[in-house]
C-alpha cells in the first residue's frame, strides 16, 4: 500500500476508486485490526484529496451570462449572481 503522502498525487478518479475498494474491504470485516487501522488512515487521506479536488474543480466552474438577445457575452463564477 503507498504512504498517505503519495495521496497528494492522485487523480480524483484514482482517488476515488482506492477509496471504494477500503471501504469495501472494511465492510467485508475480513481485515485484521492492524491493517484495518492503516486502511482507515488511507481512507480518511483519499477522502480529504477528493473533497480538495471536488473544491478547486468548483471553484473553476463558471457560468455563462447571456445578453437580453440572448447572445453569450462571457462568463461569471457559479456563485456570482
Amino acid at each position: 500500500m503507498a504512504d498517505a503522502a503519495d495521496v497528494n498525487a492522485l487523480s480524483f478518479e484514482k482517488a476515488l476508486a482506492d477509496l471504494e475498494t477500503i471501504v469495501a474491504k472494511l465492510e467485508g470485516g475480513n481485515v485484521p485490526l492492524e491493517e484495518s487501522i492503516a486502511l482507515y488512515a488511507r481512507g480518511e487521506a483519499l477522502k480529504a484529496r477528493c473533497d480538495a479536488l471536488l473544491k478547486d474543480a468548483e471553484a473553476r466552474v463558471e457560468k455563462i451570462t447571456l445578453s437580453a438577445d440572448g447572445r453569450p457575452t462571457g462568463t461569471q463564477p457559479l456563485d456570482g449572481e
